[in-house]
């Protein structure tokens, strides 16, 4: 094997190794593939199928509109939703083998609907990560929801709750803890 072949080599296994050491996905270190989403929203009956980055960069406009279709559809309220929350759910669809559709349950929550919905649930946080725009409640079409946990849990890149009888899964990129 040639110097040139042992310091390619070489080069790669350091790249691989930051990329698992920092727990990001290796692919979107040096992403040179489109990354697309496609969304039901289960309240409002409206569909979204975008492309959100390309060449390892967010397209602006896409991300803008993912904002609007996630909206608070309660109050209308628009919140930045976290790209990087978009990667992980991304990465959990490819880490399944999916081309589902995710069906949104609630993503960004204004705080007047967060409170609304606490009086009504003791299973809503008061410092939701729903109101940062970091957070979603899922199903994803081609998968049963509990496989969808298992993968959202083996990424370790947030919080995952799972409601076994509401039949969608919570995803969030906080800390890292399950419920």
């Amino acid at each position: 094997m040639s110097l040139k072949d042992r310091n390619r080599r070489t080069a790669v296994k350091c790249l691989a190794a930051m990329a698992a050491a920092t727990a990001v996905p290796f692919r979107s270190v040096f992403a040179s593939e489109q990354r697309d989403l496609a969304f039901y929203h289960t309240h409002t009956r409206m569909k979204l199928s975008i492309v959100y980055a390309a060449d390892g960069e967010y397209i602006a406009r896409a991300l803008d509109r993912i904002n609007v279709f996630l909206a608070d559809f309660r109050s209308g309220g628009i919140k930045r939703i976290d790209p990087r929350l978009l990667d992980l759910i991304y990465d959990v669809r490819e880490s399944l083998g999916s081309n589902g559709t995710y069906e949104v349950i609630s993503a960004y929550r204004s705080p007047e609907t967060n409170a609304l919905l606490r009086v009504k649930s003791s299973g809503v946080a008061k410092k939701s990560q729903h109101m940062l725009g970091n957070a979603i409640d899922v199903r994803l079409s081609d998968v049963k929801t509990s496989e969808l946990r298992d993968a959202a849990l083996a990424m370790k890149r947030g919080g995952v709750g799972y409601y076994k009888d509401s039949d969608f899964v919570h995803i969030d990129i906080g800390r890292v803890r399950r419920w």
